[in-house]
């Protein structure tokens, strides 16, 4: 895991081993005096359920050579991005200042409110809804997690699932949202509805 995790002023994660930044073009200007209020976890992998490649970087920058595979087809068009992807090993790339808006959450509602790409924060973790995340991805979560908590006013984290519940179903069964919450200190309130009572599918 990456020690000792900070942002600079411009709301990206100062260099250190462990940690690139690669500047996404799919990002624009927060509405203006909109608070950062809502963390969202994300899953992704390309092709799906294909690890270690350079396919996320690829279509969070817009290169996504869409013949290199038949999904690719499907996708290569879209602009999106995240702020923050962490892989396998736990090794992050950051493609959006936190203080800008990443395009990670689509048609989405939380709280009431629609357009959550306007107040969150997006961060992907390589992976699939079944297959669970590894043990560096969770601290590394958590130490970005913590770095973000200590600068924005961070009241909530969510899954992509529960604010798109009709489109969208990660991080999926298989995130461990109860050791995450012990690992980061998140009160109960400020986390998904049900997740105290749910019961835990991990594989150590």
């Amino acid at each position: 895991m990456t020690e000792d995790l900070k942002l600079d002023r411009h709301g990206w994660l100062c260099p250190q081993p462990g940690v690139r930044h690669i500047r996404s073009p799919n990002q624009d200007r927060r509405p203006l005096l909109e608070n950062i209020s809502l963390l969202v976890i994300h899953n992704i992998s390309l092709p799906p359920g294909q690890f270690g490649g350079p396919h996320v970087q690829q279509l969070f920058t817009n290169t996504l050579r869409s013949h290199e595979h038949p999904f690719f087809a499907q996708i290569a068009n879209l602009r999106v991005s995240a702020h923050f992807f962490i892989n396998r090993q736990g090794r992050i790339i950051q493609f959006v200042s936190a203080n800008r808006r990443a395009w990670h959450a689509g048609v989405s509602r939380f709280d009431g409110r629609d357009r959550c790409n306007d107040f969150s924060i997006g961060i992907e973790l390589e992976g699939t809804d079944l297959t669970p995340f590894t043990d560096d991805q969770y601290l590394q979560l958590a130490a970005l997690t913590t770095v973000l908590r200590n600068r924005y006013t961070l009241k909530a984290v969510r899954g992509h699932q529960h604010i798109a519940p009709r489109r969208k179903t990660d991080p999926g069964p298989y995130f461990d949202w109860h050791w995450y919450r012990r690992l980061t200190g998140w009160d109960w309130r400020q986390m998904p509805e049900g997740i105290a009572s749910q019961r835990i599918v991990r594989v150590s």
